[in-house]
């Protein structure tokens, strides 16, 4: 569990360290101003419990843009060379399209450490960790080979048969649903719009790797819990998701060059 824990962390630097927060220029403050000015922690620390496990949450509070990509992610590889997590392409954003379109948006990323057991009684243990967003908005490209995980992304606009795409499981590779008539390799999905311009941004991604099945609790704003994160790398999410194509291709992310 040591070396999976190091390559999830190493993981979740790399996704906050590609991150561009806005910053500002600091000034000194003098006792009338400070008395008329309020904030929020940079740092905000959250325990809870829920089915027997404790859970301390340390949430960023911030908003921030991002434009990167990622490859070769591989994640819990086991014995027989298959993989709970195997993404081959991981793109924040596309230089394909409007400007707007080059960034995701995430606002209050998040760790989440889960406890069991008891101080008094001796047996207090991490059962695991798992890194998420508390929104995040944009296109993003995907190249799945097999996920472990709970999957729920819409069919792309105009598309026949319509409807949602779901899977729940390890090492999935496709998802199926659209009323039973669609089933979708998901290497065949080359991304992702998540959120929308009317409900607003995707508000479930998680990445956990736990030591046994945990359920969170439930995402705020969300009707029910999400489906139980199993041991090992697991992905969650389900909410707001629409694919960009069923054709397998990953829109470019390429640096912009010049203004």
């Amino acid at each position: 569990m040591s070396a999976r824990l190091l390559a999830f962390l190493a993981l979740a630097a790399t996704l906050l360290g590609l991150a561009a927060p806005a910053c500002a220029q600091g000034k000194p403050m003098d006792d009338a101003a400070l008395s008329d000015t309020w904030g929020q922690a940079l740092l905000d620390l959250t325990n809870t419990s829920q089915g027997g496990y404790d859970f301390s949450r340390i949430t960023l509070n911030a908003d921030i843009t991002m434009s990167s990509s990622l490859k070769g992610l591989v994640l819990g590889t086991h014995a027989d060379g298959t993989s709970d997590i195997n993404i081959s392409t991981l793109n924040f954003g596309r230089s394909d399209a409007s400007e707007a379109q080059r960034t995701v948006a995430i606002n209050n990323p998040y760790f989440e450490w889960v406890y069991s057991g008891t101080a008094a009684a001796g047996d207090r243990q991490v059962v695991g960790m798992r890194i998420g967003f508390g929104g995040i908005s944009g296109d993003v490209g995907l190249m799945m080979n097999s996920v472990s995980g709970a999957l729920t992304i819409s069919t792309p606009a105009g598309a026949t048969p319509a409807g949602q795409m779901i899977g729940v499981g390890s090492q999935l590779t496709t998802l199926s649903g659209c009323s039973g008539a669609c089933t979708t390799a998901l290497n065949q999905i080359g991304g992702v719009t998540a959120g929308n311009a009317t409900d607003g941004a995707s508000r479930d991604f998680f990445l956990s790797i736990l030591k046994a099945a945990v359920t969170y609790p439930t995402t705020p704003g969300m009707a029910a819990p999400p489906a139980a994160a199993q041991a090992g790398f697991w992905m969650n999410w389900t909410d707001r998701l629409a694919a960009l194509n069923t054709t397998g291709t990953v829109p470019p992310n390429v640096p912009k060059i010049g203004p």
